[in-house]
C-alpha cells in the first residue's frame, strides 16, 4: 500500500495557485446512499457528478483531500485517446466498436470543454498539443500517426509541423518534426479537480476527506458495506477509483496496474518577451521517446517541465538539478532561471497501457490505469460508470471486454522486473 501524506496536497506549483480552499469533513456517521465512490480524484470525482446528474445519491469516501494524488499534481496535459495504440484494443472489437473506442477517446476532449464552461471551472484551460520528434523513425511514425487518423477514422484534424516550422511551436533545435493537435491541450489539474467537486456537491453529491475506505463488505441484502475509521456507508452499488492506491481494497486488480513515480518542476516567472518567444503558440509539447518529457507554457509566464520517471518508486537522487539538466538538454537558453517549485508523486499505468475498466462483481465497479492520460480518460470512465449502473453499460462493456494481465513477479518482484524492462526502452530512446 502506498503511503498517504498528511498534507493537503503536494506542495507544487498547483497547491499554491489553487483557487478553492474547500474543505470536506470527515465521515463520522452510518450513511445509506445509492452509490459509495471510493477516491476523489477525477476519476471519483467525474463519477460522482455524472451519477448525481442521473438522481442517484452518492457518498464519496475520500483517504486524503480531493484531488490529493496524481489528479492535482499531473502535468496537466489533456491528450486525446489513450496511452496505448488503438489496435491495442483490436483482438477484443470488431471494426465498429473500434472506431467507436476511438471515437470515445476524442469525445473526452469535447467533454472536459464543456463542463469546464457549464460548471464555470476556472482552470487556465488552453488549446494546443504538440508531440514533437527526437529521431528520424520517430518522424515517421508521427507522420504515420496523422495518416492512421484520417484515412481508418476520418480524422483531419491533426497538422504535421516540419522542423522549419517548429520555431512557432517551440525555441529548441533538438526536435526534427511535430504532429500538432489543436483538440487536445492543457489545463491546470488541481483546479479542474477542485472545480469538479464543487459542482458534484452542489448537484447532491456528498464528499468526505480523511475517510480512508478500510474495507468492503456484502451483506445479505446484496448492498455494501465500506467502513472507515470513524463511519460507514451502505450503498448498492460500489466504485473503486483507487488507481495507483487501490491496494488490498481489491488485490486482484491492483495487480494489473504498477505504481510508477513521476515529476515536474516549474521555472520562476519569465519576463514577458522571454517567455513569448520560447513558445509563442502555447501548446503544450511531449517528446517522442518511451521514457518521455514534457512541457508547457504556464499563464504566469513560467515553464512547467515533466519527466524523469521512477519504475522503483524511488525519487531520483537530487532530483532538482536532475529536471534541470533534462530541461537545460532543450531550452539551454534558460541556463540562468532558477527552478520555483519541484515535486513528484505516482501514477499507475497497464502492462499493455490501455485503460483498464470492468467489475468486481455486477454491483462494484472499478477504472484504473490511464498510463499518463488520465487528465481526459478519467472523464469518460466517469461518464461509462454513471451510464452503466443507470442501466446503459454498452459502452462501458466494451473496454470491460479487453483483457488485462498481472504485472509479472508478485508482490516482491514486480518492481525490480519493470526497473529491468524500463531499461531496455530507455537505451532503446539513446539509440
Amino acid at each position: 500500500m502506498l503511503p498517504f501524506s498528511n498534507q493537503p496536497h503536494a506542495a507544487s506549483y498547483y497547491a499554491a495557485t489553487a483557487n478553492d480552499s474547500t474543505r470536506h469533513a470527515p465521515l463520522d456517521t452510518a450513511l445509506n446512499v445509492d452509490v459509495c465512490v471510493i477516491g476523489a480524484g477525477l476519476t471519483g470525482i467525474s463519477t460522482a457528478l455524472n451519477l448525481v446528474e442521473r438522481g442517484h445519491s452518492v457518498a464519496v469516501l475520500e483517504a486524503a483531500k480531493v484531488g490529493w494524488a496524481a489528479s492535482g499534481r499531473n502535468g496537466g496535459q489533456m491528450i486525446g485517446g489513450y496511452a496505448c495504440d488503438i489496435d491495442t484494443f483490436s483482438p477484443y472489437l470488431s471494426a465498429d466498436e473500434l472506431r467507436q473506442v476511438w471515437s470515445m477517446g476524442q469525445e473526452t476532449l469535447a467533454q472536459i470543454r464543456a463542463r469546464i464552461e457549464r460548471h464555470q471551472i476556472d482552470c487556465d484551460l488552453t488549446p494546443g498539443y504538440l508531440t514533437v520528434a527526437n529521431k528520424t523513425r520517430d518522424t515517421v511514425a508521427l507522420r504515420q500517426a496523422q495518416d492512421a487518423a484520417q484515412r481508418r477514422f476520418g480524422h483531419d484534424r491533426l497538422r504535421y509541423i516540419e522542423r522549419g516550422e517548429l520555431g512557432r511551436y517551440v525555441q529548441s533545435s533538438r526536435y526534427l518534426g511535430g504532429l500538432f493537435d489543436p483538440d487536445s491541450g492543457h489545463l491546470h489539474p488541481l483546479n479542474y479537480t477542485l472545480g469538479l467537486a464543487r459542482a458534484a456537491t452542489a448537484a447532491g453529491a456528498r464528499i468526505f476527506e480523511d475517510s480512508r475506505a478500510t474495507a468492503i463488505r456484502r451483506e445479505a441484502s446484496g448492498h455494501h458495506r465500506i467502513d472507515t475509521a470513524r463511519g460507514s456507508v451502505r450503498a448498492q452499488f460500489v466504485v473503486l477509483a483507487c488507481n495507483a492506491y487501490l491496494g488490498a481494497l481489491a488485490p486482484d486488480v491492483a495487480r494489473k496496474i504498477m505504481p510508477v513515480g513521476t515529476y515536474v518542476v516549474t521555472t520562476e516567472a519569465l519576463d514577458p518577451a522571454r517567455a513569448s518567444a520560447l513558445m509563442p503558440a502555447h501548446a503544450a509539447v511531449c517528446d517522442s521517446r518511451f521514457v518521455l518529457d514534457y512541457f508547457r507554457p504556464l499563464p504566469d509566464r513560467r515553464l512547467l517541465w515533466g519527466g524523469k520517471v521512477s519504475y522503483s518508486t524511488r525519487e531520483p537522487r537530487q532530483l532538482a538539478e536532475a529536471m534541470r539538466r533534462d530541461l537545460l538538454k532543450t531550452f539551454p537558453q534558460l541556463a540562468d532561471v532558477k527552478l520555483d517549485y519541484t515535486w513528484g508523486g505516482f501514477v499507475d499505468i497497464t502492462r499493455n497501457r490501455a485503460p483498464h475498466f470492468g467489475r468486481l462483481s455486477p454491483s462494484v465497479y472499478f477504472a484504473q490505469g490511464f498510463s499518463g492520460h488520465g487528465v481526459n480518460t478519467t472523464g469518460l470512465a466517469g461518464e461509462l460508470i454513471a451510464a452503466a449502473i443507470h442501466g446503459q453499460a454498452e459502452r462501458f462493456d466494451l473496454f470491460a471486454r479487453v483483457q488485462h494481465r498481472d504485472f509479472p513477479g508478485g508482490p516482491w518482484l514486480r518492481m525490480p522486473a519493470l526497473v529491468l524492462a524500463m531499461a531496455w526502452y530507455r537505451m532503446r530512446d539513446w539509440l
